[in-house]
């Protein structure tokens, strides 16, 4: 689920860029590494998206550009990555993208490294590096109980075991989350009023809305169509528009843009039914930083040293 789309300069434009899958994949820390009290601190990168990508290593390769993506449930290879290092071929797989459900190969990684961290066993899917818009996707089969954090300000990524983090009171703001099918789920979030369901997506740019909660806010305001391309090479209409206010812990961003389409994860997360939507990057980048600890179920954020923005979305207590 990408990152479950890129929108290109937003409403203003039809073109869209990729979507991550949706996926389930088996994969394993290395015992050495789990036990290290010591966080992961790799150099995050901006891609033209404004989407985090950081270094890995297949192997003895690399290193290589993953995208860092909380909203896909698997780890994911372009196809030239593993054409170039002969992976193995493993079993073909159904996937569910954004945009519904193909059948793809996967190749077997003996050995993802980040940092000093190491995974071993994984049956990665393949796609299209154009699509992907990176060599492949660090997905949370590769995060589970661990703390990821994702530094803005200075342009970092950090990856802790979640036994060894330092306390909630580092953080300004922290809520606490459901667990379903390995994602976070922040279930008391408030968007216009109307109760809504919240998954943070860093590999998306912009944030994806169901049908229920566009339904929900009842938007007469204009209505932009576009298209989403998923990373499978399907496409998905939506429909761009804005809500006002998204309020969740005891803070509110404003000016929130949202694409409202069937997207297929909805469906697979049982989120369909009721107002949800995947929180993009668009959103996130006003905070300073922003944590997932996926052990214990919260998500946290530092606020920016001033609170006050006018474009393109902001603060408000």
């Amino acid at each position: 689920m990408q990152g479950l789309a890129q929108i290109l300069s937003l409403v203003l434009a039809n073109t869209v860029l990729p979507a991550a899958p949706l996926v389930e994949s088996g994969v394993q820390v290395s015992e050495t590494e789990a036990v290290s009290g010591e966080p992961e601190i790799v150099g995050g990168e901006e891609d033209r998206y404004d989407r985090m990508t950081l270094p890995v290593h297949i192997g003895e390769h690399g290193p290589f550009r993953f995208l860092l993506d909380t909203g896909s449930q698997s780890t994911v290879l372009s196809t030239a990555l593993a054409d170039k290092l002969a992976l193995p071929p493993g079993q073909s797989r159904t996937i569910v993208s954004i945009a519904g459900t193909q059948e793809v190969r996967t190749a077997e990684v003996e050995r993802i490294l980040l940092g000093k961290r190491s995974y071993y066993g994984l049956e990665a899917p393949l796609l299209e590096r154009g699509h992907i818009g990176a060599d492949g996707i660090l997905g949370i089969d590769s995060l589970q109980n661990q703390r990821v954090l994702v530094d803005f300000s200075d342009n970092f990524i950090a990856i802790n075991d979640t036994e060894k983090i330092a306390a909630d009171r580092d953080f300004d703001i922290v809520v606490k989350a459901r667990r379903r099918a390995g994602q976070l789920i922040m279930t008391n979030a408030d968007i216009d009023g109307k109760r809504a369901r919240v998954i943070i997506d860093t590999g998306s740019d912009v944030t994806i809305g169901n049908r229920a909660l566009q339904r929900a806010l009842a938007r007469r305001g204009k209505i932009v169509e576009t298209v989403l391309h998923s990373a499978t090479g399907q496409q998905l209409p939506a429909q761009m528009g804005f809500a006002e206010r998204l309020s969740f812990g005891d803070i509110s961003i404003t000016n929130v843009a949202i694409a409202f389409a069937d997207a297929a994860p909805f469906k697979k997360l049982a989120l369909d039914k009721r107002p949800a939507l995947m929180l993009g990057m668009r959103e996130l980048r006003v905070f300073k930083r922003i944590a997932i600890d996926f052990s214990r179920r919260k998500v946290m954020f530092d606020l920016p040293a001033e609170f006050e923005f006018e474009k393109p979305s902001g603060f408000a207590f």
